[in-house]
């Protein structure tokens, strides 16, 4: 099996993690894409340490990035098929990375990014044991038919997601949510006026937010 590597950061207080999020790129990029989030979030949360793994396949579109799975114009089957080859892969990183740090599920977050979302989101709600939470960008869900079938946990979501995207329509995210909801999860959304296939300031902050209070740290004065 590939063994997922990439870039990592923290703990910013340079001490014992407590606590780790996991950052998961979209098609084409690597974890360097979203490792540069780890400082500015690090300030308000010091004892997490972040990793971004970058996906295991060399993407077909941009011969410098990478890919969980290739992608054909949205099609629920292949993205259903996609995220279900590579979930043994993330799994054993998140397995790998936990045992490291000496942490578990309880202290751990998955942050996606476009196709990095369809991985947390699949990934995440189907580990034996519950994750801290999950936040996922400008993504979708995969196999929202399956969910309840094939889910073993109800972690806190929250969805970001602009309403300019070019790439993935945000309809995608409202869709998402309202399965989730339907699976009896407890999702925030919050749809960004103006933004494109990105992460803006707001999302930022929304994620700060939903970060300390699923790791149950004390906001910054």
């Amino acid at each position: 099996m590939t063994r997922l590597e990439g870039p990592s950061y923290g703990p910013h207080n340079q001490g014992k993690p407590g606590h780790l999020v996991v950052l998961l790129h979209g098609y084409g990029a690597d974890g360097n894409d979203l490792i540069g989030l780890a400082p500015l979030l690090g300030q308000l949360m010091p004892d997490v340490v972040f990793h971004a793994p970058n996906a295991p396949q060399p993407c077909e579109g941009n011969p410098f990035g990478y890919q969980w799975f290739g992608i054909s114009r949205l099609d629920p089957a292949i993205a259903l098929a996609g995220v279900q080859a590579a979930a043994p892969v993330l799994d054993a990183f998140l397995d790998e990375t936990m045992a490291a740090h000496g942490l578990d599920e309880a202290k751990t977050v998955l942050v996606g990014f476009s196709q990095g979302t369809m991985m947390a989101l699949h990934v995440g709600l189907r580990r034996k044991k519950q994750l801290a939470g999950i936040v996922g960008f400008s993504g979708m869900l995969a196999g929202a038919e399956l969910l309840q079938s094939q889910m073993q946990n109800k972690p806190p979501v929250l969805l970001v997601h602009g309403d300019s995207d070019e790439m993935l329509p945000h309809g995608l995210t409202q869709r998402a949510a309202e399965a989730l909801t339907a699976a009896g999860l407890e999702v925030g959304v919050h749809i960004a006026k103006g933004v494109g296939h990105s992460i803006d300031e707001t999302g930022l902050q929304l994620a700060a937010r939903f970060l300390l209070n699923v790791f149950d740290l004390p906001e910054p004065k």
